[in-house]
């Protein structure tokens, strides 16, 4: 398996002399699409109702979940980068840390594959589905993870996903009840202006 996941990697890792516009290209997907994931989130609480804020916990919380788990596989067993091993070449900078599975990769799924789960979201679930094919692309065609870390990405994330919405109904109300406090609080001036909903 080892070997098929070297052989993977070197097929889709760059060459040592890349096209600027690809590495470019490259750079963008791998640092900047995860962010896309808490401007939804804090979006789709900001100005949406009590069943949609709802729903961006959920998915918040199979976040967190899968980001969790992603970490504790990765203490229980360490799995080197491909620049850690020499193998390929590498044009962005990570801690030499383990690579399975991708926690790039864990969150955007995990927040997607939440959405996935409700009618209403699923256009937006599948958009972040797909925008995380050109993120794991990225992230191995720079040298820092392996294919099989998205692999291990997509299985956590799923997992989580299951896990959030299964056992929504024991914890989204209170999470809800304190993070609606919190709203109130911190956004007390801006709720009174009526720019953002109470």
């Amino acid at each position: 398996m080892e070997e098929l996941n070297h052989s993977l990697f070197l097929l889709i890792n760059a060459s040592p002399h890349p096209s600027p516009i690809l590495l470019n290209a490259a750079m963008l997907c791998a640092e900047w699409l995860i962010f896309l994931v808490p401007a939804i989130l804090l979006s789709g609480w900001l100005r949406g109702g009590e069943q949609t804020r709802k729903l961006m916990l959920e998915a918040a919380a199979c976040g967190v979940l899968a980001l969790s788990v992603s970490m504790l596989v990765g203490a229980l067993w360490p799995h080197p980068r491909p620049f850690m091993i020499g193998l390929g070449t590498n044009f962005l900078a990570h801690a030499a840390d383990s690579s399975f599975p991708s926690d790039h990769l864990t969150l955007q799924w995990s927040v997607a594959f939440s959405f996935l789960r409700h009618r209403q979201l699923r256009t937006l679930g599948l958009a972040l589905s797909l925008l995380g094919l050109p993120m794991a692309w990225a992230r191995i065609y720079l040298g820092v993870h392996f294919p099989l870390d998205m692999l291990g990405a997509a299985l956590v994330a799923a997992l989580s996903a299951g896990l959030c919405f299964s056992g929504a109904k024991w914890f989204i109300g209170p999470l809800f009840r304190a993070a609606s406090l919190i709203h109130q609080r911190l956004f007390a001036p801006l709720i009174r202006r009526g720019w953002i909903l109470k």
